[in-house]
């Protein structure tokens, strides 16, 4: 008989008190009992609603049913076979709005625990599985990969298992993208990212990591070196700023530069090469997941108050509600329906506040939310030593600017159809460097589209 418990079995986490002075992750995972007992809560419907909401197609009441069967192997089978990166979904897609959105149990009650149990059938075959990964038989043809980040490695795990010559080219010294310098350690463990890419390389996957395309080397010199189709999942990592007085001064970070700083050079250790300001008081811009991680990471930095300062309402936040809760527990402030106009330094150039306004929501825009509009007569100065501007990043132009054909769209992005063809032949795209800054699991679900096209332009092409 089902679990017919109107909730999930919940997380443990540790204490918001302990957990916002370290980098450790946050949340511990289910143990057994706890998987076995909330696998049960699946009716394994017959039209399998919660598949629709994948964005890479995980056979998702399968392998729950492999989890009743505490066939944990068989599980992971299952969720390897649409994902390469098992052990990050678990952890990072915002489940809630794609596959548990569409659970039956969600109805009259909490949706089953789609991702939870994903990150515990990837943690358990990461602990326990000794089977080895199978080189598929090479099919004699080349492909190459622009970025190492979710959708690059998705691509290149994809067209490896169809026996492709596959090399990565990532421009910084680590493979992972997001995954290893934007999600922090208390999210996403680095070991964890390293595990996956390990399973990839198994496979066949060349990983050349400091080879930034378009300096060292160019789109047109990868087709003359042999290479039969090429991918671009870099990313969307410049980032953009308000334009408003006081962004240059000393204290003032972009949330790419901060996360990246802390997170992939280990800025908050107190031997780093690249140590980090450690500010008391930090106003951090912006509503969504990058902005809690911001937060989050100022917090554990020994910040004494941190600020989301966002110019809608919580509501209106892109961010995780998981992600706002976890920030709320550890004692981050939010100044919602608030908008900076100007940061203030003194005569060292040193941050010393943020003018801001305060906003309420009038009609809504073309996103469909209410556009905030400034009150009258509500400036107000928050005293802070620190800004960090988390309002949204866009593709470095570097690619574009050295490919002849390669057609971008206003905001910087390559224009790609809906598999990933770009107008220049042979050359596909997606993830961030097509939709702008989006998530990992639709960075990885453009990465799995675009493996099955390249697979059919260079089939055709023969």
């Amino acid at each position: 008989m089902p679990n017919m418990s109107p909730k999930k079995n919940e997380m443990p986490a540790q204490a918001p008190d302990i957990r916002n002075k370290n980098f450790k992750e946050v949340a511990l995972g289910y143990t057994m009992e706890m998987a076995l007992d909330e696998a049960e809560r699946c009716l394994n419907c017959k039209n399998m609603p919660c598949v629709s909401g994948c964005p890479v197609n995980i056979a998702i009441p399968d392998f729950i049913r492999k989890i009743c069967d505490k066939d944990f192997d068989g599980a992971y089978d299952i969720i390897s076979a649409s994902s390469s990166l098992p052990a990050v979904c678990g952890r990072v897609c915002p489940q809630e709005r794609q596959c548990e959105s569409k659970c039956v149990r969600g109805i009259k009650g909490e949706p089953v625990g789609i991702g939870r149990l994903e990150r515990f059938v990837a943690d358990w075959h990461n602990e326990h599985s000794t089977a080895e990964v199978k080189k598929p038989e090479p099919n004699g043809h080349k492909a190459a990969i622009i970025g190492a980040g979710p959708a690059g490695l998705t691509c290149a795990g994809d067209l490896a298992k169809m026996g492709y010559e596959v090399t990565v080219f990532e421009a910084l010294h680590l493979a992972g993208g997001v995954l290893v310098y934007g999600i922090p350690e208390f999210r996403l463990p680095k070991d964890i990212v390293q595990k996956e890419i390990d399973g990839l390389k198994a496979l066949g996957v060349t990983i050349c990591t400091n080879t930034v395309i378009g300096r060292t080397i160019t789109v047109d010199e990868l087709f003359e070196q042999g290479y039969e189709a090429l991918f671009i999942g870099s990313g969307a990592g410049l980032p953009r700023f308000m334009g408003i007085q006081g962004e240059n001064l000393k204290g003032v970070y972009s949330a790419n530069e901060f996360l990246t700083r802390t997170n992939l050079m280990k800025a908050y250790k107190e031997d780093s090469d690249t140590p980090i300001q450690h500010a008391k008081n930090v106003a951090v811009v912006g509503g969504g997941n990058v902005a809690m991680d911001a937060a989050r990471c100022a917090k554990r930095l020994g910040a004494e108050n941190v600020y989301i300062v966002y110019r809608r309402g919580e509501e209106e936040m892109p961010a995780r509600k998981e992600e706002v809760e976890h920030a709320k527990e550890e004692g981050i402030i939010f100044k919602t329906l608030n908008n900076p106009t100007e940061i203030l330094g003194d005569e060292h150039k040193f941050v010393t506040g943020m003018k801001c306004v305060e906003m309420e929501l009038g009609e809504p825009d073309e996103s469909g939310r209410r556009s905030p509009v400034e009150k009258a007569d509500s400036e107000f100065v928050l005293e802070v030593d620190s800004v960090i501007m988390a309002i949204g990043t866009s593709p470095n132009p570097l690619i574009r600017n050295t490919t002849k054909g390669l057609e971008t769209n206003r905001r910087g992005c390559f224009v790609a159809d809906e598999n990933g063809l770009t107008s220049r032949e042979g050359v596909f795209a997606g993830g961030d460097a097509v939709t702008g800054a989006a998530t990992v699991i639709l960075a990885m679900g453009a990465g799995k589209t675009a493996a099955k096209a390249m697979d059919e332009y260079i089939k055709n092409k023969k």
